[in-house]
């Protein structure tokens, strides 16, 4: 077997994202069983050549169908889209843990959602106020705990108004609709990054007190520099190949922004929140029909403007976190 291994840093480093046409090489299952070998050989695993064997078919048939369902997806009407696109990020997500969990599903309690909607009332129902509650077992908690290293998230909840806000393509919406600023974008200079100092008038801190904030939520290292009375300097180590929470990538406008609401969601990475609006959408497509349909048609309410929106966001930014995820294993 041809040895991948020596190009593969250089290439996940390399190489711009290209939509689908970036996944061309996972394609092969040369390229994948390399690409999984050193994923378990990263994380210690036992016979990661074997697991490695075992496992290149399912990882490749995960990525296969859910391309399948986003493209699917993008010839659907509004109507049927969510399903489409929710199952479409399942099957990706569900390759993504096969590269830290290679005996994926060991149980069936891995395979439920992991999530549960609330009954809904059929009078004034308004999406951005419900909510979405986490289970103990499931896709979601599987995907927090072993993608992200995140625990206890059982019995916690989200809205959907909070999650919508964590889009950082959704922000220019959120103003118009709401009048409502969401994120502040981060300049990117030669050699560092900058935020405008009225970022502090938001999170109501000194500026010394904010960099502390900053630097205390921050995944990767960062250091403030370069003393501005309009704004605030800094430099990390920001590329395409992870999330530098709490910092999101905006794909549309390609720049990063910091998020402004530092509520319970804040440093959820990106994938969860597509994940918990993807399903909850999906449930109101299937079981919701007369309230799904009635928005389609009707667009009664600010719901309409902001899940359409979304929609078109995820159907892009779902297999770019993915690629994101998978490049820097």
């Amino acid at each position: 077997m041809l040895d991948f291994s020596n190009n593969l840093e250089v290439l996940h480093v390399s190489l711009p994202y290209k939509e689908w046409n970036s996944y061309t090489l996972f394609f092969s299952a040369e390229y994948s069983q390399d690409f999984l070998k050193k994923c378990y050989r990263k994380l210690n695993l036992d016979q990661p050549d074997l697991k490695s064997f075992e496992n290149c078919y399912p990882f490749i048939y995960y990525l296969e169908h859910g391309k399948l369902y986003y493209e699917q997806a993008e010839k659907s009407p509004m109507a049927i889209q969510p399903i489409m696109l929710f199952y479409g990020l399942v099957h990706l997500i569900k390759a993504c843990i096969l590269t830290v969990e290679p005996d994926y599903p060991e149980t069936t309690s891995v395979l439920a959602h992991g999530l549960s909607t609330r009954k809904r009332k059929k009078q004034q129902y308004s999406f951005i106020e419900d909510e979405v509650k986490f289970q103990k077992n499931g896709l979601f908690s599987l995907m927090a705990e072993r993608m992200f290293h995140m625990k206890q998230l059982e019995g916690e909840k989200a809205t959907m108004g909070e999650v919508l806000e964590l889009i950082p393509e959704l922000a220019g919406i959120f103003l118009e609709l709401k009048g409502k600023q969401n994120f502040k974008e981060v300049e990117e200079h030669e050699s560092s990054f900058s935020l405008p100092k009225s970022i502090l008038d938001q999170f109501h801190m000194t500026e010394n007190r904010f960099k502390e904030y900053f630097q205390s939520k921050s995944v990767i290292p960062l250091s403030f520099h370069h003393e501005d009375q309009q704004r605030i300097y800094f430099k990390a180590q920001l590329d395409h190949s992870h999330e530098p929470l709490p910092l999101k990538y905006n794909l549309e406008e390609k720049h990063y922004s910091f998020p402004l609401n530092k509520g319970e969601l804040f440093l959820f990475p990106e994938l969860l929140l597509h994940y918990l609006l993807l399903y909850n959408l999906g449930m109101i497509a299937r079981y919701e029909t007369e309230w799904w349909s009635e928005l389609i048609k009707m667009m009664p309410n600010e719901d309409y403007p902001l899940i359409q929106t979304f929609l078109k966001i995820s159907l892009k930014k779902g297999p770019y976190l993915i690629y994101q995820y998978l490049t820097n294993k």
